[in-house]
């Protein structure tokens, strides 16, 4: 029987390059609980991280990351960053998307947040187009003492997401 391929210590979001909102991204190097052709992978029912995180490729080049830490056994946030000479192009959407999928499944949550900068609107268009609502702000103070309210967005599981019956892994 043939050894089992090692996991590298992280993955990657693998994105077509399609153009404005033609993006598509999907999971590569390993981290899909569902690998290409494959049977899905089992995911240890051990104590969970506490973060995850991967690159966002467009073909072979990194642009951004995306981050799902879990805050709670139940709840998680998520983050992102892109290039700047890579924002439009729907990367961000789709790898949050996905994100959004294996954190209702595979981790098992079942409510997630994320705030931006208020100077950043586009990071709210992402959020609105992977499911989330905008839900409160925050304050967040600067150097100075001033504060900055950001913009806080939720989105909690639907009833069918097919979680888990309770936290499991990432995927590595």
């Amino acid at each position: 029987m043939p050894a089992a391929p090692t996991t590298p210590p992280w993955s990657s979001f693998a994105c077509d390059g399609g153009g404005r909102h033609g993006a598509h991204c999907q999971v590569v190097a390993g981290s899909s609980p569902r690998p290409p052709g494959g049977s899905p992978r089992r995911l240890s029912a051990g104590r969970p991280p506490g973060q995850w995180s991967r690159g966002i490729l467009n073909k072979e080049e990194l642009i951004g990351l995306i981050a799902l830490r879990r805050r709670s056994p139940s709840m998680g946030t998520i983050s992102y960053i892109l290039r700047e000479d890579t924002w439009g192009n729907g990367y961000t959407t789709h790898a949050a998307q996905q994100v959004v999928v294996l954190a209702f499944t595979s981790a098992g949550l079942n409510r997630l947040e994320a705030m931006h900068h208020p100077d950043n609107p586009a990071s709210g268009r992402v959020l609105t187009k992977a499911g989330f609502t905008r839900a409160d702000t925050s304050d967040r103070h600067t150097e100075d003492g001033t504060a900055v309210p950001y913009p806080v967005y939720a989105l909690s599981a639907p009833p069918t997401s097919g979680r888990t019956t309770g936290p499991v892994a990432l995927p590595n």
